[in-house]
């Protein structure tokens, strides 16, 4: 049967008692001119006429019971194979976090590379960052495995992971400042980072 989709729609609506008088006027006119059409149809009121037949069929009132007492016992040792099928959310959340925890303490043991937060009123030499006296820096400083020494003043958060800080008498930083040395205290800064890109995406 070549014809157009449509046709084969508007016998399934006619067949669903959901045609509108122009629909069925059109359906008929088809079927008298395209005989696989007309028997497809007639096909389909077969299929309708049989399904509605079987409709009033009753089964005896223990038909479930006898089914259910002819079904080979199950044996009473639950295997963890099948206790992992049955928690599936639970096993992948348990594996994300065995996966997370390795990948947190790889990347906490592997992470010993000099870094500093750009900013052209730093001053670096070797692993020592320095703000120097009369200088103001807006903004957060973060500095990895170094020393930071505030002479100056920073408007701003300071974060020191796997280093010290160091502020001079004359030295100020008016924000949070947060030495990271351990490995927990580096996991909650990475969460800590990670949920306030988040909270900047969604702004």
């Amino acid at each position: 049967m070549a014809c157009a989709e449509h046709i084969v729609s508007l016998m399934h609506k006619y067949l669903d008692h959901e045609t509108n008088h122009q629909e069925e006027t059109e359906l008929r006119g088809h079927l008298k001119e395209c005989e696989a059409c007309k028997v497809h149809f007639q096909e389909l009121k077969k299929t309708i006429a049989l399904v509605q037949s079987t409709s009033h069929v009753a089964v005896s009132d223990d038909f479930t019971a006898r089914v259910m007492a002819d079904l080979p016992k199950e044996k009473r040792r639950i295997g963890a194979g099948r206790w992992f099928k049955a928690h599936p959310l639970l096993m992948a959340a348990s594996l994300f976090v065995i996966m997370m925890s390795g990948s947190l303490v790889s990347a906490w043991s592997s992470d010993h590379q000099f870094s500093v937060t750009k900013n052209p009123k730093l001053i670096v030499q070797n692993n020592t960052v320095t703000v120097p006296e009369g200088e103001v820096v807006e903004g957060d400083i973060t500095v990895r495995n170094g020393t930071l020494q505030v002479d100056g003043k920073v408007n701003g958060n300071v974060t020191v992971i796997n280093g010290e800080e160091y502020t001079a008498a004359a030295g100020e930083v008016t924000g949070d400042i947060s030495e990271v040395n351990e490995l927990f205290d580096w996991l909650w800064y990475k969460m800590k980072s990670f949920g306030s890109e988040v909270v900047d995406v969604f702004q």
